[in-house]
């Protein structure tokens, strides 16, 4: 029972959950930015190159088709484009979390700077340090 009652503490201290939200919320943030990534500036990207960025590759061998056109053996190749497409994934998710970040310290900062100011027993015990300081 004390195992049960230790992993109930463990896993609902707000740090824990926190975490576990932030997990699924970042799980379904790089699912919006990858769309957006392939859908819209992996695109545009391809005008230049005339098709879209992520279906870009390096063929190393040619598929193996039959006389029926059916293939025996699938092509070797290297989907640089998928990659080019993953960094920018990255790049894009990782600045949006820095400013994200960079917001949240900035809130902390704000908190930090409003003082509270002390009550008349915080005054009185202040007041009573000081002069036994003396």
């Amino acid at each position: 029972m004390a195992f049960i009652r230790e992993f109930k503490d463990f896993a609902m201290k707000g740090n824990l959950v926190d975490i576990a939200v932030a997990f699924v919320m970042g799980a379904a943030f790089a699912k919006v930015v990858t769309s957006f990534t392939e859908g819209i500036i992996s695109p545009l990207i391809g005008l230049l190159g005339g098709a879209d960025l992520s279906k870009k590759m390096y063929v190393i061998k040619d598929a193996v088709m039959d006389a029926s056109g059916k293939i025996i053996t699938e092509a070797v190749a290297i989907k640089w484009g998928d990659f080019i497409t993953a960094i920018i994934n990255f790049v894009i998710v990782a600045f949006l979390m820095f400013l994200i970040i960079k917001a949240l310290n900035r809130m902390k900062k704000k908190e930090e700077a409003i003082t509270v100011p002390p009550t008349t027993t915080e005054v009185l015990l202040m007041e009573i340090r000081d002069s036994l300081k003396k």
